[in-house]
């Protein structure tokens, strides 16, 4: 599955897309906080760092172009500070401004979040939101259909302020009729897009609800029930083929016309502090769909890509590398040790701890299982090295293993404690530490700091050695040995009968 994920993330790559949408500057203030203000009871912030990032479509835009494709971005933006910042930091990303068009008496749009000591204090929104009208809105159909006709994808991103006028959802249905595209719409209002022929459109849980004509969810509700018994109606009701429904902690379910849901599922991630995860979600499922994804396909490399933004603070994007890692990380066998350095080398630019341990694992037994769950607990990703046939051979005599590597790593990967597993040939894992190089290396109680051979290579790279406690009677050679006195021993009762 990945693989065929790694071919689709491959055709990315100079995709045509068109995004439309409102413009913003998202303008993160952040500093500690000390002390309460005299003149009101709330924190003082003394700022360490402001930065300013492409917000709403323009962080769409973004995530784009850090996918692979190459957008155009159309959209209005002020004659102000705001909209020069809004550009130098769209150029920084890669995304043309050439298509942003400049009002001079527009207020560009600006959400300023205030964070203290971690927390967000205050969000401040600034801008203009009424409708566009008049020349601006003329250049803005313009424009459109030269979108369309350089597009294979275009991403509309309609957050209500003012863009998406009813002339211009009137122009994009006309467009879609005469030159169909991938089209994929992110509105507040996907009812207004109805009849315009949308491939998908994406609400989220609170989006959904309004389109059910509801605007709260009632008190103990199971929401994906909720939603799962009006798929139908949501499809309906957008006029979409394909209805991309983001339910944050609960993952993603697709419904289609003609075909079954699909749900995607996602890491809780409790403390997050992430915007615009929406807007990851959007780019790589449109890219997808594009790249002749199928649906459900397109629905979890999307998921993926998200996975990755949230686990960052503000407003951020997902990268080609960063996706293609995070795909082939999922498959816990790694047979090539280039792919298992490049996703060590990940680990640790993310500030993982990394743990190794090494063994045959031939029976799995109670003892293996609380070993290698006390091995996870040393740290964040726990990578097995796993002997070889030939190597537990010559380890372990001739007669040995009893199950083949191949068994040995499908019944290993089943455990939700190890990160990846990795063969290796040799007696010792040294070329796999050498890789690895892990913060800690675990071993259990029948080694010793001195017995262990592998200990100062360890120490050299920067981890250290931990022995955990043996657990006593638990064993491959024990069980081996129960097993062969049973079967002697109703061998001899068999005799005895006869």
């Amino acid at each position: 599955m990945n693989d065929k994920l790694l071919k689709v993330v491959d055709r990315f790559a100079g995709l045509r897309v068109g995004v439309i949408g409102e413009a913003m500057l998202d303008v993160y203030t952040e500093g500690d906080v000390s002390r309460i203000c005299r003149e009101a009871p709330v924190p003082v912030v003394t700022v360490s760092e402001e930065r300013a990032v492409p917000g709403g479509a323009a962080n769409t835009a973004a995530n784009l172009v850090s996918l692979g494709a190459r957008p155009r971005f159309l959209s209005v933006v002020g004659d102000d500070y705001e909209a020069r910042m809004l550009m130098r930091a769209l150029q920084a990303a890669g995304v043309p401004t050439r298509d942003l068009l400049v009002h001079p008496r527009r207020r560009t749009l600006v959400k300023r979040r205030i964070i203290g000591a971690g927390q967000m204090l205050l969000r401040v929104d600034v801008g203009d939101v009424e409708a566009v009208n008049g020349p601006l809105e003329r250049a803005l159909l313009e424009r459109m259909h030269s979108l369309f006709e350089e597009s294979d994808l275009i991403v509309v991103s309609d957050y209500g302020y003012g863009i998406m006028t009813p002339t211009l959802i009137a122009a994009l249905a006309a467009c879609q009729r005469s030159m169909p595209r991938v089209l994929i719409v992110d509105s507040k209002d996907l009812a207004l897009y109805q009849d315009v022929g949308v491939t998908v459109a994406k609400p989220n849980y609170a989006e959904a609800l309004r389109l059910l004509g509801r605007e709260v969810a009632e008190p103990n509700e199971d929401r994906l029930v909720l939603m799962h018994l009006n798929g139908q109606k949501l499809l309906e009701v957008t006029g979409a083929e394909i209805v991309a429904l983001t339910l944050d902690r609960d993952g993603a379910i697709i419904f289609e016309v003609g075909g079954e849901p699909h749900q995607t599922y996602a890491e809780p991630r409790p403390n997050s502090h992430a915007s615009g995860a929406g807007d990851t979600f959007v780019s790589a499922f449109g890219l997808a769909l594009a790249a002749g994804a199928h649906t459900h396909a397109a629905a979890e490399l999307a998921s993926a890509a998200t996975a990755l933004v949230v686990e960052r603070n503000g407003t951020t994007t997902c990268s080609v590398v960063e996706l293609r890692d995070f795909l082939s990380s999922i498959d816990k066998h790694v047979q090539d040790l280039d792919l298992l350095r490049a996703r060590m080398d990940l680990y640790r630019r993310q500030g993982k701890r990394l743990v190794f341990t090494n063994g045959c694992f031939d029976i799995l037994h109670r003892g293996h299982i609380a070993y290698l769950n006390r091995a996870k607990e040393q740290g964040d990703i726990l990578v097995v090295g796993v002997n070889s046939d030939a190597s537990v051979a010559r380890l372990k005599g001739p007669e040995r293993p009893i199950n083949t590597l191949e068994d040995r790593i499908q019944v290993l990967a089943a455990l939700s404690c190890i990160d990846h597993l990795v063969p290796f040939e040799e007696d010792t894992p040294e070329n796999l530490l050498r890789v690895v190089r892990p913060n800690v290396f675990v071993k259990g109680g029948d080694y010793t700091r001195e017995t262990l051979p592998e200990a100062s290579l360890v120490e050299a790279l920067g981890g250290r050695v931990e022995i955990l406690p043996y657990i006593q009677d638990r064993s491959t050679s024990l069980i081996i040995e129960r097993i062969r006195q049973t079967c002697c021993e109703q061998a001899e009762g068999q005799l005895q009968v006869a």
